[in-house]
């Protein structure tokens, strides 16, 4: 399975992202808005300037309720993992496990594309396991 594919599951690579000036209260309403774990941020929606987590906005928090006011660009990673549609399901799970993250972009031709999470690689690896044991029922089953 390819990440083309796990995009086409999920039902489209819309993206949400962030400016790196916004606030972390605005990062933690967005989050909270589209129930995400990560967002990407770019100031044109195109380009990966970073990506924040729920991990990031936490750490910071220990700092204080000033930490709110704290903008974005202050907690993002910048050494962003990226992949590309082609790449494979298995390349970006082994990717993610080696990186210790849980969102990683899809660019092409170096511009933002989509978002996969590890819930989408695990769900779709789910269903790629199920479809090879059906499909090994139906072959046991027809033998017999």
């Amino acid at each position: 399975m390819r990440i083309k594919d796990v995009l086409e599951s999920k039902g489209g690579a819309d993206v949400v992202t962030i400016r790196a000036e916004a606030t972390l209260a605005e990062l933690i309403e967005e989050l909270t808005k589209h129930n995400f774990g990560a967002l990407v941020v770019s100031d044109d929606g195109r380009q990966v300037a970073g990506i924040v987590s729920e991990r990031d906005v936490v750490r910071k928090l220990r700092e204080g309720p000033g930490a709110l006011d704290i903008p974005v660009s202050d907690v993002m990673t910048t050494d962003v993992h990226v992949c590309e549609p082609h790449d494979s399901l298995d390349d970006l799970m082994r990717q993610m496990t080696n990186a210790r993250v849980r969102h990683i972009p899809v660019v092409v031709d170096g511009k933002l594309s989509g978002l996969v999470s590890i819930g989408d690689a695990v769900k779709a690896r789910i269903s790629e396991l199920e479809f090879e044991r059906d499909q090994l029922n139906q072959y046991v089953a027809g033998g017999q």
